[in-house]
């Protein structure tokens, strides 16, 4: 089977390799299409870790980074009762950095690992449900503090998860969601997508500072990871800053968010119970993927979907082994 593997920083090749067999409680899905991570795909283009102080090993296993991905049931392993040959299956978790990943014709994966999903769902409407359970994790720490219904939510950055974020906030009930970016056309698609106002946050004077005042946010969710959007954010908002983008910088928490009983949220832990809820928000139709996907390609044009997304000309690419 065809699949893509980095042999050094920057230098992806499409390559033949055997079709894997599964093990106990394995099923072998046959890809019907896997979705970029971005922050994954152009650090490996860039020999950087996600994490920091981080090390990546070349050449990487066939298939990484490769995670957000649907397909088919092909063969199953001992021991699995879940699955039967044909059903339609999602990954809800990154099987991480050591396994084989899915940017390949064929993938083994845990029973514990995907879920099934409906076969009248279009790929780039379900690939991502990976994504999906990540900002989930994020939401359910806020409504872990309080409910999000009837207040005024900021998302920043609007890459892939800014813009679920969006939706997430209006499909619990935010009264107003207020979007940053300075890309143009990302704030037209989080228009689209349902925010209320999208604001390019270097302009002067686009969203006022004083927190404590009517009209401020009164939730936020940061998914940048970049030190200036989340002290954008913390000067701007009253109750909750949720920080879903990787940090690497320290931030500026102060005397006037700590007089003022915010809470600094950093990321939870990845569930199972996370991917079934954002699952069900695809199926209700609250939760759209599709928009995220600029273009879907297939394997051999790998690199040209990683530069669209370095040049910012699209937000997620979907390849088609």
């Amino acid at each position: 089977m065809k699949a893509i593997q980095y042999q050094a920083a920057g230098k992806p090749e499409l390559v033949e390799v055997p079709i894997p067999s599964p093990g106990a409680g394995q099923v072998l899905l046959k890809v019907q299409g896997v979705a970029t991570c971005p922050q994954w795909d152009l650090h490996l283009m860039r020999g950087e870790s996600m994490a920091p102080g981080g090390v990546i090993d070349y050449p990487t296993p066939p298939g990484h980074p490769g995670h957000e991905a649907v397909g088919t049931v092909a063969e199953i392993g001992a021991g699995v009762e879940d699955f039967t040959i044909g059903d339609r299956a999602a990954l809800w978790q990154d099987q991480g950095a050591q396994r084989d990943g899915c940017y390949a014709e064929y993938v083994l994966a845990d029973m514990a690992n995907i879920l099934k999903v409906p076969h009248d769902l279009d790929t780039q409407a379900i690939a991502s449900l990976e994504l999906a359970m990540c900002i989930q994790v994020t939401f359910d720490q806020i409504l872990n503090i309080g409910p999000i219904e009837g207040k005024r939510f900021g998302v920043s950055g609007l890459g892939p998860a800014g813009l679920l974020a969006v939706q997430l906030a209006k499909a619990y009930g935010a009264s107003e969601v207020v979007a940053f970016d300075p890309v143009a056309s990302r704030r037209e698609l989080a228009l689209s997508l349902g925010a209320d106002r999208a604001l390019d946050p270097t302009e002067p004077d686009c969203f006022p500072h004083d927190r404590f005042k009517p009209g401020r946010l009164a939730l936020a969710v940061d998914c940048t990871g970049l030190g200036v959007s989340v002290n954008f954010l913390l000067k701007r908002t009253r109750e909750v800053v949720a920080l879903f983008g990787v940090l690497r910088e320290e931030v500026g928490f102060g005397f006037f968010q700590w007089c003022g009983g915010l809470h600094l949220l950093g990321y939870g832990n990845q569930n199972r119970f996370a991917a079934e809820r954002a699952l069900q928000h695809i199926k209700s139709g609250a939760l759209k993927l599709s928009p995220l996907i600029s273009e879907t390609l297939p394997l051999s044009e790998y690199r040209k979907g990683v530069e669209l997304l370095k040049t910012q000309q699209a937000i997620k690419i979907c390849f088609t082994p």
